[in-house]
């Protein structure tokens, strides 16, 4: 059964810093492109950070380039996100998730882990 547990989510000052974590299970991790998303109460989940299946490649969002980085340790089919200058609006629920999705994929979302950026 495929499953994602994300982790690491919790309330900061702007400007400090968080690392999520997201553990995988039910497919072969290593051989897929993982991506975070995110998604603000009321809008649409929005893909942010995409890693290639070896780590080698990385691309970013405008909104997150330059603060984000995201990281992956096959050998423990564990996603990883640092988060670096939070802002405000950062503010979201965070995912994991396969960056290319089939219909049957899209069935699978783990709960997400809340970050909340507020002085």
């Amino acid at each position: 059964q495929v499953q994602f547990v994300e982790s690491g989510g919790e309330q900061v000052q702007p400007g400090e810093s968080l690392k999520l974590s997201c553990i995988v299970s039910g497919f072969d991790f290593n051989r897929y492109a993982m991506s975070w998303y995110r998604q603000v109460p009321g809008k649409g989940r929005g893909l942010i950070a995409t890693i290639g299946s070896h780590g080698d490649d990385s691309y970013y969002s405008v909104s997150v380039e330059g603060r984000f980085t995201i990281t992956r340790d096959n050998a423990l089919n564990t996603l990883y996100l640092q988060m670096n200058g939070l802002l405000p609006n950062d503010t979201a629920v965070y995912y994991c998730n396969k960056r290319w999705m089939t219909r049957e994929d899209e069935n699978y979302w783990g709960k997400g882990t809340l970050v909340t950026v507020s002085s």
